[in-house]
């Protein structure tokens, strides 16, 4: 049993029967003296990928689920599927697009650093790291002189992924993107 004043982003607990990803913690401090603290979180189902938001006082625990993460690598997309391997055992399995629609915008062949998670050996979810490397391949031009200023334009990744990037940055340019919300983090070194 974890209580929820011990709940971390990315721990995978049982809400309801289900295993559930804690992706989001918000905490909120009572005003009031003898108050509980409220830790509001916002999950994803890993069977169904549908969220959910709840609320835990400090002394509220769940179960933490009990899975394992794989190291796999993505090998190829089809029309409705993407294929994997699982690094240790070298099996091959595949997850629907649906599924996955999530990590989709991101995932690029041969690709480091990819989970998966395996429940009563079956894979119930791809985790990709929290930081991505891609290109840009279609962006406005940049203007010179306009990296001091904190305008944006779109520009279009090599997985087909828009992001809002520098209105400096150039097509070719490599850029690091956060896998949990989209957004653009930086030039890659």
């Amino acid at each position: 049993m974890v209580p929820a004043k011990d709940f971390k982003r990315r721990m995978v607990v049982e809400i309801d029967g289900a295993p559930h990803m804690i992706e989001q913690i918000q905490v909120q401090t009572p005003s009031a003296r003898g108050a509980a603290t409220l830790y509001k979180i916002k999950a994803r189902n890993l069977k169904t990928s549908a969220r959910l938001e709840r609320s835990f006082r400090g002394t509220d625990a769940l179960n933490e689920s009990s899975f394992e993460r794989r190291p796999v690598q993505y090998l190829y997309r089809d029309s409705g599927a993407l294929h994997f391997m699982d690094s240790a055992s070298f099996n091959q399995f595949s997850m629907s697009l649906d599924e996955l629609k999530d990590v989709v915008p991101f995932m690029t062949e041969n690709m480091d650093g990819v989970l998966s998670l395996v429940v009563d050996d079956e894979v119930i979810a791809i985790e990709l790291p929290d930081t991505v490397e891609l290109p840009i391949v279609e962006t406005a031009p940049g203007v010179r002189g306009n990296s001091a200023t904190g305008r944006t334009k779109p520009g279009k990744l090599s997985t087909g992924f828009v992001v809002q990037v520098p209105e400096h940055l150039d097509q070719g340019t490599t850029v690091r993107v956060d896998t949990r919300t989209g957004e653009y983090l930086g030039r890659a070194t």
